[in-house]
């Protein structure tokens, strides 16, 4: 192992890996090793940030990698193309400066903090410590850039879906975990939306969609599962909140420079004709000069197939204003290459997925009782919709769960 001075040296001259400087994880470390020139006070500060770092974090190892994966660096550009021999050599410095670091016990530091302020040794005997962390899971630039090639490298890496904020693109921690085994029926339309996206990921010409149709039939739902069922394959999600519609261009520059692939998910599209939003969104799809990135679709969400909303008075004036209005409003329909309609479900299909899911959820009731309640039910809500058979599953499921604790009880 490296004596502790020639490691802080090696951490001051990080080249590939430089980007790692601005975690948190490598300047607590790169802080102690400052710390230790200079007086017993300001260690003794560093080295307690350095123990609270890892009594908060665990094993400080795996962080490590969890930030080489999330870096971006000459290896992340293309990690599949031969390697310069002055870029691997510096990769490897790299690479065995941070296991270096990692192999580094809390007596490790104290012992050297000893012999640099040995006044105050004894107080370092009382100081707490911490065990080394574990070594990286790449030990040299081929193992790094096969890392790359696999699992993909930059922000992106941090998760699966992401959304808009204040015109920042931010990681989604718990995103809705539904699956296309989870919505019954539709299936033509699935398969259509599965189709357009295998063709995506294999870097092929795909189309943007709008899925438009009753409420409650599963379009946003759709988009989130064909999106889960593909995560393991690269495919990100990306929501942009109508109010976040300005971060548009932003946000693509960001997809085109990732070795990702994604679906930007717009839910819930409405506006009037003099809505500055649909504006904005009509002039960036398909409309600037940059175009999309190859890497990128628009999958949105409508409750109407003409995104923009008519009024009386767009129909109202001389035959050329009208044309032109309407034109106008239709202009962003025009922009997917592919509509899918979600219709609220006939009466044998509701019961259809009804039937479905109560086999997934275990509810056990005969047939025809379960049907009868389940039209009651839809009656009482607002109609037949997959998003009603689900809502009386789970009613049914709270009476039962109710029912056998009074059971218990008496």
């Amino acid at each position: 192992m490296l004596n502790i001075p020639t490691l802080r040296l090696r951490a001051e001259s990080l080249t590939i890996l430089g980007g790692l400087r601005s975690t948190e994880v490598f300047s607590v470390y790169l802080d102690t090793l400052r710390a230790l020139d200079r007086t017993p006070a300001e260690f003794c500060q560093s080295y307690a940030k350095l123990c609270q770092f890892h009594y908060l974090n665990g094993d400080l190892g795996k962080l490590f990698a969890q930030e080489i994966h999330y870096d971006t660096n000459v290896l992340t550009k293309n990690p599949a193309q031969p390697v310069a021999e002055a870029v691997r050599a510096a990769a490897d410095f790299d690479l065995y400066t941070i296991n270096s670091l990692i192999a580094l016990s809390g007596a490790d530091f104290l012992d050297c903090a000893r012999k640099a302020f040995a006044r105050a040794s004894e107080v370092f005997d009382a100081m707490p410590g911490f065990s080394a962390g574990s070594p990286l899971p790449f030990g040299n630039c081929d193992g790094l850039c096969h890392m790359y090639q696999k699992c993909g490298s930059g922000y992106f890496a941090r998760a699966s879906a992401f959304t808009v904020a204040d015109g920042k693109i931010q990681p989604i921690a718990r995103p809705d975990p539904i699956r296309l085994s989870d919505l019954k029926g539709y299936e033509l339309q699935k398969k259509a939306i599965r189709d357009n996206t295998l063709s995506l990921l294999a870097g092929k010409n795909a189309n943007n969609i709008l899925l438009y149709g009753d409420k409650g039939c599963g379009k946003s739902s759709t988009v989130k599962a064909i999106a889960n069922e593909y995560a393991d394959r690269g495919l990100k999600i990306v929501e942009l909140p109508m109010e976040q519609i300005r971060a548009f261009p932003s946000l693509c520059a960001s997809i085109a420079d990732s070795p990702f692939t994604f679906i930007l998910f717009l839910d819930d599209l409405s506006f009037t004709a003099e809505d500055d939003r649909f504006v904005a969104l009509k002039a960036f799809i398909e409309g600037g000069v940059a175009g999309k990135p190859n890497n990128m679709a628009i999958y949105a969400t409508s409750n109407r197939r003409h995104i923009v909303r008519e009024s009386f008075s767009d129909r109202s004036g001389d035959d050329v204003h009208v044309r032109d209005t309407l034109q106008s409003a239709a202009s962003l329909s025009d922009r997917f290459g592919i509509e899918i309609t979600f219709s609220n479900p006939a009466k044998n299909e509701y019961l259809f997925i009804v039937d479905r899911l109560a086999e997934d959820y275990g509810l056990e009731l005969p047939e025809e009782r379960l049907h009868l309640l389940a039209e009651r039910f839809a009656i009482r809500r607002t109609g037949r919709s997959p998003r009603t058979a689900r809502q009386f599953i789970m009613h049914q499921l709270a009476l039962e769960s109710g029912d056998q604790e009074e059971r218990q009880e008496s």
